[in-house]
């Protein structure tokens, strides 16, 4: 499926039955809530779809029935995050041959290649591909930052088409508008700085919470693209503390924690991650209730 780089794009978590295994009746409900609130594309396996501990088996059953599933009313974007460069190309053909749309891709993980070996990294995982990719860019999470002299170094691969902006400088969005116009779209991958970077010109929002709550996700995003910047301060003010949640060592199971009081999902997370408990869990749900006890009634943002 043909698809722009604008608009959310959540990166829905990985859901697991009682035993373990996955569980496609809870993931099927929540993508499609995610359809229906209007998102424009999905991104499967990423930090919060707990990549590092699925097989890649359960990877590639996961793309296979997410392609069969909805790929008809939504493109399916796979994540590809690997120590090698072996691997990331492998792991790009897979996505190729399992029916993805696109690929979200990661300098090299663990080893915090310089920027000769990342620009190397890059350009070989994109020149085996057809596929149109967008780069993850968190150095704040994963320890390398692709310069924008780096990016000057790949923009004549056609297959890189977009930026996932996590460097938490704001002004990075402008400095990328400013050095390549409209040849990178830039997303902003930090959901408390979500408002921000689309009122300082990001084509879209790779978001996490938006797993939970999409209709108020896609409702500021929409708005902001309308013009209609207090409708979405208004709305954005009251996720800004639910969103906070995204940015921390335990996103995953807040998240969850999240889908579970929304409807959308349910607690399990795969060991070595286990469930929130204690005073941890109360501290988020207290965030949580609150929110869903005032919980904004949004307009009709789909007609916008």
């Amino acid at each position: 499926m043909k698809f722009e780089w604008k608009g959310v794009f959540p990166a829905v978590t990985t859901k697991f039955a009682a035993d373990d295994q996955l569980d496609f009746n809870t993931f099927d409900l929540n993508i499609n809530a995610q359809i229906n609130a209007g998102v424009n594309g999905i991104i499967l396996c990423g930090t919060l779809g707990e990549a590092g501990t699925l097989l890649q088996a359960e990877k590639d059953e996961l793309l296979y029935h997410t392609v069969e599933t909805f790929s008809s009313k939504v493109p399916v974007l796979m994540n590809v995050a690997e120590q090698s460069t072996k691997a990331a190309v492998d792991s790009a053909l897979r996505a190729r041959d399992g029916g993805a749309d696109g690929l979200m891709l990661l300098p090299p993980m663990r080893y915090a290649s310089d920027s000769r070996e990342t620009v190397t990294f890059l350009r070989t995982v994109a020149q085996a591909t057809i596929l149109p990719i967008i780069l993850y860019n968190n150095p704040v999470d994963y320890k390398i930052w692709i310069s924008p002299d780096m990016f000057r170094q790949l923009e004549d691969l056609p297959t890189i088409q977009a930026v996932k902006e996590s460097t938490r400088d704001i002004s990075n969005i402008t400095r990328m508008k400013n050095a390549f116009g409209n040849r990178f779209a830039v997303l902003t991958g930090v959901d408390t700085l979500g408002m921000e970077s689309l009122v300082m010109g990001a084509d879209g929002w790779v978001a996490g919470l938006v797993c939970a709550f999409p209709r108020e996700t896609v409702a500021i995003y929409r708005l902001i693209k309308a013009g209609k910047y207090n409708e979405a301060l208004e709305i954005y003010r009251w996720f800004l503390p639910v969103l906070e949640l995204d940015v921390s060592t335990k996103l995953v199971q807040n998240i969850k924690l999240a889908e579970t009081l929304t409807g959308l999902g349910n607690e399990r997370v795969r060991a070595p991650r286990l469930p929130l408990v204690g005073p941890e869990r109360e501290l988020v749900l207290d965030i949580l209730n609150t929110a869903l006890a005032t919980r904004p009634e949004l307009p009709d943002y789909l007609n916008l």
